[in-house]
């Protein structure tokens, strides 16, 4: 297969390295001072799996019709990535990699709903600065026919990315994607307080918000009437138990999985954004409860302010505090002040 990873960030260039030293067919596209720079450098890797620096070929813009394109941009760049490239992409497979449930949507715009794949990432990366990446830890990828049901496209693709990472194929990705916004739910608060996950984390009273996020995120599912399917390394179970449990003990065991995460400091999506002067994809993953709630005429008051705090922090370049940040937090849940029976009340009636 001709590939074509299309964003060279956290994912992109780390699939990217991975699939060059397997020795298949890789071109990356790029932004201008990415390319300069791996030009000069090659991609730098770190981490998981070790140091190495690979050159691959890079560009602006695709000059050629990839068998496969991976796109790897964040969800808010995936509309100006596709239409710069749409002319080389008619008889590509799609393969998204976007956090949310919008990137294959965006895709259907300009490509054949059949072409399109929709994935899950289960590994972990951070993008220190242009060509350097950092594999914080292992994980699963996940891989489902977006639109269609599953068919050779699946199988094809899936053989070739099994090289670099353990993929999963999925039946209902659209039930895994909706579970992996939980996951992905909680990086708005290292991002608001300009922290890794695991500084953010080790604090209990931060940890939590995120059970609160995570309980009003499941209200508002449950009552949209939305199916959640169980991520390999995420069973549904988890949320469910986590959720039910009195907030105290709950936000123990999230702080206590969130440290064992990497032993590199671990920065979200959103935040690594925000560093790079960057609009996030809060209005994709926080902003998915949101929309769900508002297209069901429900509240969803904390998911709300949470996107608010960040699209402050991006228009400011100023990070919270935590006690600015509880504050804010609290007008809303002022049970998190208090004991975990007061909390759980509190996020019920909402």
């Amino acid at each position: 297969m001709k590939i074509a990873v299309i964003g060279a960030g956290a994912i992109g260039g780390l699939v990217a390295a991975y699939l060059k030293i397997k020795d298949e067919s890789v071109s990356v596209v790029a932004l201008a001072d990415t390319v300069n720079k791996v030009r000069t450098a090659g991609l730098k890797i770190s981490g998981a799996r070790g140091d190495f620096q690979v050159a691959v070929d890079i560009s602006d813009k695709l000059d050629f019709c990839p068998d496969l394109a991976i796109f790897a941009t964040k969800t808010q760049d995936m509309e100006s990535a596709v239409r710069r490239n749409h002319e080389f992409l008619q008889e590509s497979i799609i393969l998204t990699t976007q956090n949310g449930l919008q990137a294959e949507k965006i895709a259907a715009r300009f490509v054949p709903e059949e072409n399109i794949l929709s994935s899950i990432v289960m590994f972990g990366s951070t993008y220190l600065e242009p060509g350097k990446i950092t594999h914080n830890f292992e994980g699963s990828w996940i891989i489902g026919s977006a639109f269609v049901a599953n068919n050779t496209k699946v199988t094809e693709v899936s053989a070739i990315l099994n090289k670099i990472f353990p993929i999963i194929v999925a039946e209902d990705i659209k039930g895994m994607k909706y579970l992996k916004v939980f996951v992905n739910a909680n990086n708005c608060i290292p991002a608001i307080l300009g922290k890794s996950m695991q500084e953010a984390f080790s604090d209990l009273e931060v940890s939590k918000i995120s059970m609160a996020i995570w309980k009003e995120g499941l209200d508002i599912v449950n009552r949209s009437g939305v199916r959640l399917e169980s991520l390999p390394d995420f069973p549904l179970e988890r949320l469910t138990k986590l959720t039910s449990m009195p907030l105290e003990e709950s936000a123990r065991i999230y702080s206590g999985i969130m440290l064992g995460l990497s032993k590199e400091p671990l920065y979200g999506s959103i935040l690594q954004s925000i560093k790079r002067g960057k609009a996030s994809e809060i209005d994709y993953i926080n902003g998915e409860f949101v929309s769900l709630a508002r297209a069901n005429n429900l509240p969803a008051p904390l998911n709300e302010k949470l996107v608010s705090l960040v699209h402050q922090v991006e228009r400011s370049g100023k990070f919270f505090s935590k006690d600015d940040l509880l504050k804010e937090v609290n007008k809303l849940l002022p049970s998190l002040r208090g004991a975990s029976k007061a909390s759980d009340e509190a996020i019920s009636k909402t």
